[in-house]
């Protein structure tokens, strides 16, 4: 198998008494889609906040292609290449979508400055394709607070994406989107990084979007990884049928 894209080694966190991360070892390999599952407060969010630089842990590392980015902040490690969509979309209400790109694109380019044109941040045509991906560019010229959910959370995305990570980290993508636009909304995310040959890690708690769109699931329980594997053999795991999905 290919050298590992992230790694974990020996990661640990408590709050108090609740232990969040319990001694994780973990890798992800390159093209790899990643379903991490679990009930609430069993640690998925807390372990995507080391990973991406918004909580440090007590012990451990984290590693990303090869270099040690544990005690990084969360800019240089977008930097580095990881990006990361939230479960409440992180989107500037005031601006319109095309603004909101290119705002995210300034980040990446270094190149807006107090008196610098928004919209030399980043080429039109640049803007264009990145919504063009998402779905999103007959709304470009749109208040982005006028957007439905849904099409939030692919902005949210389209954000991410314009930094060009080699990996993308969504919390619930699918949260608070109705039942009928999951699928749809999950088909056009997948799409989109397989074309950008994008490595993926997500969140879920609807196992029909996991075993649909997953390729290896990690569950969790009170802060440690219980089964990591192919979605069928993870989901037919009793300890995470009757501790996870509840059954």
């Amino acid at each position: 198998m290919s050298q590992s894209l992230l790694k974990t080694t020996g990661l640990q966190l408590a709050f108090g008494g609740l232990v969040v991360a319990d001694n994780i070892n973990f890798e992800l390999h390159p093209g790899e889609r990643l379903a991490v599952i679990g009930q609430n407060g069993a640690g998925k969010t807390t372990f995507i906040n080391i990973c991406t630089g918004f909580i440090r842990p007590s012990g451990g590392t984290v590693s990303f292609d090869g270099r040690d980015i544990t005690r990084l902040s969360p800019r240089a490690i977008v930097q580095r290449g990881i990006g990361r969509s939230f479960q409440l979309p992180q989107l500037f209400l005031e601006h319109t979508v095309r603004e909101c790109i290119q705002l995210a694109a300034a980040g990446r380019t270094g190149r807006l400055r107090i008196w610098t044109p928004l919209d030399r941040a980043i080429p039109a045509t640049e803007v264009d394709h990145i919504l063009e991906l998402v779905g999103l560019r007959a709304r470009a010229d749109e208040l982005c607070s006028l957007l439905p959910e849904g099409q939030r959370k692919l902005l949210d995305i389209a954000m991410a994406l314009v930094l060009q990570p080699k990996l993308l980290i969504m919390d619930e993508p699918t949260s608070g989107v109705s039942t009928d636009e999951k699928h749809g909304l999950m088909a056009i995310i997948m799409r989109v990084l397989d074309e950008q040959k994008i490595t993926s890690i997500f969140v879920e708690h609807d196992v029909d979007i996991v075993t649909q769109y997953a390729t290896r699931v990690a569950a969790w329980i009170s802060g440690r990884i219980a089964a990591d594997g192919p979605p069928q053999e993870v989901l037919a795991n009793p300890e995470i049928r009757r501790n996870v999905i509840g059954e």
